[in-house]
This record gives C-alpha cells, sequence and structure tokens, in this order.
C-alpha cells in the first residue's frame, strides 16, 4: 500500500481553514494515488487543550462531511485529529474516514500528566486494515510507552503510525525511541507532527517514516508543511514540501 503522513500547520480554533488545508495535503497525496493518509494530533482544531472542550464532537459532524466524500470518491483513508465527547469527559481522538464505511475513533489512552486538567483517557485500541495491512494509531505521548506498542504488536500490527504535536525535545526523544520499536516489534513507524504555535510550545516538524528494520528512510524539515509517501511494496518514499 501507499501510506501517507502529512505535516500542517494548524491555525488555532479555526476549523474551516485547517479543513482546507488537510484538503491541500490530501490533493498531494491522490496525486501519487496514496491509499491513507494520516495528520497530526488533533490536527483540525490545533493542540489547544485550553480550547478543546469548546470544539468537542463526535464522529458525525459535519464538520466531516468534505472529508469523507473525498475518502468517498477518491477511495483513500482518512485520519484527522480532533477532540470529542464522551460520558467520562473530553478525549483526543483521530476520527478515521474510510471510503463509503461508518467513520471510527480511536482516542488517546495514555495521557501525559499536562493533559489530565483537560482531557480522560481512551479505553481500548482501534486498528485500521487495507488489504493485508494492519495499521494501528498511537496519539503523541502513549507512542513513547514501549507498552502499547507492546500491545498492537500482539495484535498483529504491522504499521504503526504517531499521530503527534511534538516540540523539538519531543521530536528528540521519538527519534530514539521510534527506531527501537519499530526494529524490536518489525513494524513500519511513521510520526505526523505539527509545526507552529500549539498551546504553550512551538511544534517542531521533522515528520518521519523507518522501516521495520529501525532505519529512517524519509524525514521533513521544521518550516514547511507537506507530506511522506511510503510504498510499504517498493518502499519508495516520496517527499512534498510546501513552500
Amino acid at each position: 500500500m501507499k501510506i501517507c503522513i502529512a505535516q500542517l500547520k494548524p491555525t488555532k480554533a479555526n476549523i474551516s481553514e485547517n479543513v482546507e488545508a488537510h484538503k491541500k495535503l490530501i490533493k498531494l497525496a491522490l496525486d501519487e494515488q496514496a491509499d491513507a493518509i494520516f495528520f497530526p494530533e488533533l490536527s483540525i482544531t490545533g493542540y489547544e487543550p485550553d480550547i478543546a472542550k469548546d470544539f468537542a464532537t463526535n464522529q458525525d459532524d459535519e464538520i466531516f462531511d468534505e472529508l469523507q466524500q473525498i475518502s468517498d470518491t477518491d477511495i483513500i483513508i482518512i485520519g484527522v485529529g480532533m477532540p470529542t465527547k464522551s460520558d467520562a469527559g473530553i478525549l483526543i481522538s483521530m476520527i478515521i474516514l474510510q471510503p463509503n464505511m461508518p467513520r471510527q475513533i480511536y482516542s488517546k489512552q495514555h495521557l501525559h500528566s499536562d493533559e489530565f486538567p483537560f482531557f480522560v483517557a481512551g479505553d481500548k485500541q482501534i486498528f485500521v486494515t487495507f488489504e493485508d495491512e494492519k495499521i494501528a494509531p498511537a496519539i503523541c505521548y502513549e507512542s513513547l510507552l514501549t507498552e502499547h506498542a507492546d500491545e498492537v504488536a500482539k495484535n498483529g500490527a504491522g504499521i504503526y503510525v504517531a499521530s503527534v504535536a511534538k516540540s523539538s525535545n519531543g521530536v528528540e526523544k521519538a527519534f530514539k525511541h521510534y527506531p527501537e520499536i519499530a526494529q524490536k516489534y518489525s513494524m513500519i513507524v511513521l510520526m505526523a507532527n505539527c509545526i507552529g504555535k500549539c498551546d504553550n510550545f512551538e511544534s517542531a516538524g521533522n515528520s518521519a517514516i523507518w522501516n521495520n528494520q529501525g532505519v529512517l528512510i524519509g524525514q521533513l524539515d521544521n518550516e514547511h508543511e507537506g507530506v511522506l509517501i511510503f510504498d510499504t511494496e517498493t518502499e519508495v518514499i516520496k517527499t512534498y514540501l510546501c513552500k
């Protein structure tokens, strides 16, 4: 399959502008016949815990209708970040849109302590399947926990997609951890990070892909929006930066 990660610069709380930014990056992926594209943590609103409750919704919100139409028409899986509602509180979620299928939600199961005042943890792992590929989503902090990678590997995942909002310090940690779990579990690991202001830090981009031997095979910079597209059969990777 051709799997893609997107790096974008969300505008705080500007849903319509961010959806348009998503569409532009999806177009780049579609130009290369990508089968799936995944975006950074809370990509539709920006990673902004203090406003998350004001925008929290569910997978059936019309916010996602344009993206669903693209998924249905162009036959592409799309994973976008959005705060969602639950009886227990607000979740950090990935809305997964698949062609002509009901939308799914994956919610972050392991929160960083800074997130406790704003969010509650999800309670189950989901997987996305495409032909013979099993994709496990992970959201930021939990993707740095070996226990999370261990769980999805035991369930047969061959691709691990980390949807993140990481500072330069977080990216440094990721570049040490992800190749280790890629090699340990023979999983392809992809990290989709954003750029620009997030909450009280600057997100550092450097979205990247490691093959299942833990070798870094593609990386974006820390300044530009763009996509990385990886063909899991040929191992060809293509990079596009929006300059």
